[in-house]
């Protein structure tokens, strides 16, 4: 049965806790992982999830069993994280502005306006100190982060070119939630709105919001392109996954599986991080053969005034993710 905000019942939250407690597992009476997210299966996120699938269910010899749920077929965007904490879903990748409804607002810092400078700049950050620092900030609320999963720069679009802060006046961009990103478009002029992202297509369709950003492999599969007119490229922001598991749930599995799992998590982690990057070059590609939005890249210039124009974001950004977590930030990055 499908569970929402609203049906989360005692009923329902005591079945699916019995569902954490450590048991004996075979390949005929497999252990269920439901691995919850939100984008399309030919998506980074959405082919290492498949990749995962396979890998964990090859080392574990079957002994577990991974359900995949894309497009937000179990649960949207703001109900996953509750669903995993009441052990109504095991495993989910959602973006890491989700922690900060649960205190962990540190890892809205990742959201911060041109603090990596590339791809290989994002993972080594992730791979170490900061990462780290930020998968234990989750250990309080009953989750253990198990890896980053990389889905590359983020892009602008509307039905005008967006090339100049001016361009951006009184539009209404759609956001996820992120604060940070709340604030980089107000200092842009923009109006943010906060939609579920399965939400967004038919939002911009109908104008209930003017534009939005994303990934180029979103903005693909989810047809974004088909109903805005023009995208920008301007790196000014970067979209991040953290694959998550329910603590009860991972701590009570056996020793074996938990490391076997944990291999596969660790390969799918690589193959997904590895194809990121081309997959979002691929889409780029499909997007500009479709006709259908005229893709704009910043000059050296326009980045620039983009740039000076969001860099108060990370003033206001200390009273809201900590001075802690910018200095680690700022130590590794291009900020």
């Amino acid at each position: 049965m499908k569970l929402t905000r609203r049906r989360f019942t005692t009923a329902a939250v005591a079945s699916a806790a019995a569902g954490l407690l450590p048991r004996t597992a075979s390949a005929q009476n497999p252990i269920i992982i439901k691995f919850s997210h939100v984008v399309a299966n030919d998506t980074p996120k959405g082919k290492g999830s498949m990749r995962f699938k396979e890998l964990a269910e090859k080392y574990t010899e079957g002994k577990v069993k991974v359900e995949l749920y894309a497009n937000s077929s179990l649960y949207k965007d703001k109900e996953e994280v509750e669903a995993l904490q009441l052990g109504a879903v095991q495993m989910l990748a959602p973006s890491t502005a989700k922690f900060a409804p649960l205190g962990a607002k540190e890892f809205e810092a990742l959201d911060l306006p041109f603090a990596f400078a590339d791809d290989k700049n994002y993972e080594k950050v992730m791979k170490g100190e900061l990462g780290q620092w930020l998968m234990k900030k989750l250990e309080p609320k009953g989750i253990t982060g198990l890896a980053f999963w990389d889905n590359g720069f983020h892009m602008v679009s509307a039905n005008k070119p967006l090339l100049t802060p001016a361009d951006f006046q009184g539009l209404k961009m759609r956001i996820s939630g992120s604060k940070i990103a709340d604030q980089y478009f107000r200092r842009l002029g923009a109006n943010p709105q906060i939609l579920a992202f399965s939400e967004v297509y038919q939002a911009l369709q109908t104008g209930v919001v003017d534009g939005c950003e994303n990934t180029a492999s979103n903005y693909l599969t989810q047809k974004f392109h088909e109903v805005q007119k023009h995208i920008t490229i301007g790196e000014h922001a970067h979209l991040q996954y953290a694959v998550i598991v329910n603590s009860k749930f991972w701590n009570g599995l056996p020793a074996d599986i938990r490391t076997a799992v944990d291999k596969a998590m660790a390969e799918a982690t690589d193959y997904t991080n590895t194809i990121a990057r081309q997959e979002n070059i691929d889409a780029l590609e499909e997007i500009k053969k479709s006709g259908k939005s005229t893709i704009h890249v910043l000059t050296a210039e326009q980045r620039k005034v983009w740039r000076e124009t969001m860099a108060p974001t990370w003033i206001w950004a200390e009273g809201r993710v900590g001075k802690e977590v910018l200095e680690l930030l700022k130590k590794v990055t291009a900020v």
